[in-house]
């Protein structure tokens, strides 16, 4: 099957408009309903539903899109693993959530790729749901993640615990009682928030609400407010005096967890990643 088929009905389905979908493939309107038409006469089925401007898969095109993903996927992975120069025996692929690449795996990385240089890298930004599923589908070989999923098929190990500060723009007292003026609650899932709604009781004004660690420290630098954030992200505005650590509000661990399949044929490789990325200093 012409991959170019497929690539062409994940764009229809993501804008659910033949147009736009021909813009963003750089084709015209009537090439991308030509792909689509080939697609349906090949499988034999119709793959979409079209009332008016309102285009919605069909129950086939429903079964079809995991597939079309998957396929695409594999094919961009194995196209990867032939380009692999001389020196390069083998190809990994990481995952993590954007915040845990900006707190704690992206710096390490870096300094794992010189440590590592036999192995060529794919690194991803997903959400839990999607590293699972990409896990369990050989898409991934390795997700760093808060809340450890609950399945026999992967091997799920505590990696290391995030500690996260109570910290405060400078311009303030570091005290408890001046952070519920100008708050930045950062999600850190639902232990966290437990934890916090019994630090924090008393009425605060949240001024921004976000799950991404980046948007919450330059929210407290710009804004001059106070936030839950690691010690991994803050410790150099700590050391220059930017931001304070709020002493009279305790410090909060949160677990981080390795995730890979049981039966992967890398794990031994995996070891020595986890291993490495464990004892990195950044």
């Amino acid at each position: 099957m012409d991959t170019e088929l497929l690539k062409t009905f994940l764009e229809v389905h993501r804008t659910r408009h033949f147009g736009k979908a021909a813009a963003n493939l750089f084709l015209t309107q009537s090439a991308v309903s030509s792909r689509i038409r080939q697609l349906e006469q090949h499988l034999g089925v119709t793959l979409f539903s079209r009332y008016r401007n309102n285009i919605q898969l069909t129950t086939a095109g429903e079964r079809l899109l995991p597939h079309a993903e998957t396929m695409l996927v594999t094919l961009q992975r194995a196209r990867q693993d032939v380009a692999i120069t001389a020196d390069q025996q083998q190809q990994l692929v990481i995952a993590s959530t954007a915040t845990l690449w900006d707190c704690y795996l992206l710096a390490r990385f870096s300094v794992m790729q010189r440590q590592l240089p036999a192995i060529s890298w794919r690194a991803e930004s997903l959400e839990r749901e999607s590293m699972i599923r990409g896990l369990l589908e050989r898409q991934l070989d390795l997700a760093l993640l808060f809340d450890p999923p609950k399945t026999d098929d992967l091997q799920v190990e505590h990696h290391t615990e995030l500690k996260l500060l109570p910290v405060i723009h400078s311009d303030f007292e570091p005290t408890k009682a001046a952070m519920q003026a100008n708050y930045v609650l950062m999600d850190w899932g639902t232990a966290f928030q437990i934890k916090h709604a019994d630090i924090l009781h008393e009425e605060i004004r949240v001024t921004v609400r976000t799950n991404h660690a980046g948007i919450a420290l330059t929210s407290v630098l710009q804004q001059k407010g106070a936030a839950y954030l690691p010690e991994t992200m803050v410790a150099q505005q700590l050391q220059q005096g930017v931001l304070q650590q709020v002493e009279d509000a305790p410090v909060i661990g949160r677990n981080l967890y390795a995730a890979y399949l049981k039966a992967a044929d890398s794990s031994d490789s995996l070891q020595n990643v986890l291993i490495q990325l464990k004892d990195i200093k950044v």
